[in-house]
């Protein structure tokens, strides 16, 4: 037994040195690194010190209340986060660092032109209003957080629009936008971008689409004003009827009627002499 057991603990023995030695190289490897650093950040002291005071005018830098500085120290993230607003200091040689711009910026999203769900082709843009909420994450995770936002803000319009009818597209922009909105937040939100707000400027459609949807307005319209004709007509007729018949049902009401009708063609200027009849001579004319 302690026979075959021998190799056994021999080779767990060789496993575990393996794995101590390998161990022992990366902490070498790091503290030749920390070392290496350190020796860099010394020189920088001395440098900084033995050019004074033109050192002052690059190791002292400040931005502004709405920028904020991401510094990095021999190609490593400075602990402490971003750096301002106000003055900070770097080290020469060694230190470098990026200003990052906290305000609301905007971007015209190009022209896109998009087959929409029942095939018309319609030209499409927008404009995007975004700000940097975490300037680490802007720098770090992504190489030009602005160009990308323009890029993916593109895709996503067509996306989207390609999904919706060209009534959808002109009625509900206020829903495509919001849609637009939160798709574009959800997926720039490891950059550290917060999207604000994206508006559709506009909606183009071609020549022949203007044309047919004009000529279907202009009918709509025309059929709806012969809809109003025809029942101002029967609502006049109907009045007329009324009319008549309390008309009928008084001869004095009809005397009324032509005497009102005789003073309004007198008080126009005209040459015309009217010599007014009896309406018992009416009366009796018609009753024959």
């Amino acid at each position: 037994m302690s026979s075959q057991n021998l190799p056994l603990n021999e080779m767990g023995n060789n496993s575990a040195d393996e794995g101590s030695s390998a161990r022992l190289n990366t902490v070498r490897d790091d503290e030749e690194l920390s070392c290496a650093t350190y020796v860099l950040i010394v020189l920088s002291y001395i440098i900084f010190v033995f050019t004074l005071p033109f050192s002052l005018c690059y190791c002292f830098k400040t931005v502004a209340e709405y920028e904020r500085a991401i510094i990095f120290r021999a190609g490593r993230l400075l602990p402490g986060g971003p750096k301002g607003p106000g003055l900070f200091f770097i080290l020469p040689c060694i230190d470098e660092f990026r200003v990052v711009d906290l305000r609301t910026l905007s971007f015209d999203v190009p022209p896109q032109e998009i087959l929409s769900k029942d095939s018309v082709t319609v030209t499409v843009d927008a404009v995007v209003y975004f700000r940097v909420s975490d300037p680490t994450m802007a720098v770090l995770n992504v190489e030009n957080y602005k160009r990308s936002t323009e890029l993916l803000a593109a895709t996503t319009l067509r996306n989207i629009l390609g999904t919706k009818t060209l009534a959808e597209v002109l009625s509900h922009r206020e829903e495509i936008s919001t849609g637009l909105q939160s798709q574009l937040d959800e997926a720039t939100d490891p950059w550290g971008i917060k999207v604000e707000r994206v508006e559709i400027k506009d909606v183009r459609l071609p020549i022949q689409m203007q044309r047919a949807m004009a000529a279907e307005a202009e009918a709509s319209r025309e059929a709806r004003a012969k809809v109003i004709a025809a029942e101002g007509e029967q609502n006049a007729s109907r009045a007329l009827k009324e009319a008549a018949d309390i008309i009928a049902e008084s001869p004095n009401a009809l005397q009324l009627r032509y005497l009102q009708t005789l003073n309004s063609i007198s008080a126009e200027k005209n040459s015309t002499i009217i010599f007014p009849l009896p309406i018992d001579i009416l009366s009796g004319i018609l009753k024959k």
